[in-house]
């Protein structure tokens, strides 16, 4: 990827804008567009799961943010006199569609405290943006999509495209198991519920959102937690099976916690604290979770619903 399209850096331009690019915020703006689709919701979050014991990956509406953190030192002795770390970090943009565009911006060094000190940042911040995009590139779905459209755009043979692949990812680190596994075969009719009842009994992880935003006329509620902190009594809809299997919580402010990951997005998001963290130890997705501890203080305005990674959470006001 570091070496398609030149290593051109584009400038700001009226399509790209309407795409959530705002180049005057930062240093440099670098812009990949590969000629590839990436729409399908399995696709995607293999590609958030696969790399994130590499990068830190988020994902929100129709992007996938990969961001590598790195620290600089200005000496190599911590007890020195005179030492000085900061941390640093830069952040690639996904925008998944009908093509993909790879974008990263590099903001002053300014941003991360006082680290005028550092050499070479916007060199290493440049370099290190083109090592998360050519490790993804090389190791995702997105490699098989791009030799696929080398070998039928310039009638060459899969070899030749996967050298040329190769050729525009220099900086690629390699990671295994990044690639989507194949999906599984829907069971027959008649085994759906056999196959049901096998999850119920055996979660191996969180599972995919969104939310079932029908839930309360589906399930039953099964039981009350009263939360520790306010003493609120919150519903729990659908079977719990101790801390594998747990349900939905809360009546309004709705948390499939079978789907959350305890990312706390939306515990930083809540203008008025609504929720807290909540000890789930053994839950295969997370062992916290955001407990709606103060429910009825929600001012319905959706912040914690919108930053959700995984979309867990449903906001409904009080009928």
């Amino acid at each position: 990827m570091s070496l398609l399209l030149k290593d051109k850096v584009y400038t700001m331009q009226s399509a790209t804008s309407k795409r959530g690019i705002y180049p005057l915020h930062s240093y440099k703006l670098g812009l990949y567009r590969l000629p590839v689709k990436l729409e399908d919701q399995y696709e995607i979050d293999s590609i958030v799961s696969g790399f994130k014991k590499v990068f830190v990956m988020d994902q929100f509406a129709d992007r996938i943010y990969a961001t590598y953190r790195w620290k600089e030192e200005n000496i190599p002795d911590p007890d020195a006199r005179g030492y000085k770390e900061i941390e640093l970090e830069i952040q690639v943009e996904i925008v998944t569609g009908e093509v993909v565009d790879m974008i990263y911006q590099i903001y002053p060094v300014e941003k991360y405290g006082d680290g005028l000190w550092v050499k070479d940042y916007r060199r290493k911040a440049d370099t290190n943006a083109k090592m998360i995009i050519d490790t993804i590139l090389r190791n995702s779905v997105l490699a098989d999509k791009m030799i696929e459209h080398l070998v039928k755009s310039k009638q060459i043979t899969q070899e030749q495209a996967l050298k040329e692949l190769e050729d525009m990812t220099p900086l690629a680190q390699i990671v295994p198991n990044a690639k989507p596994k194949p999906k599984p075969a829907s069971p027959p009719p008649g085994q759906q519920a056999a196959a049901q009842v096998a999850e119920m009994e055996s979660p191996s992880g969180a599972k995919q959102g969104p939310i079932d935003v029908e839930f309360k006329k589906k399930l039953k509620v099964s039981e009350t937690f009263t939360a520790p902190s306010s003493g609120h009594k919150i519903k729990v809809f659908g079977p719990r099976k101790g801390n594998e299997i747990l349900g939905i919580w809360g009546e309004y402010v709705s948390v499939d916690y079978d789907i959350c990951i305890g990312d706390g997005a939306c515990i930083d998001a809540c203008p008025v604290k609504v929720y807290e963290w909540a000890e789930f130890k053994g839950n295969p997705g997370s062992d916290k979770k955001p407990l709606m501890a103060r429910e009825p203080d929600c001012i319905f305005c959706l912040s914690c619903e919108n930053v959700c990674p995984v979309q867990a959470i449903k906001i409904s006001k009080k009928g």
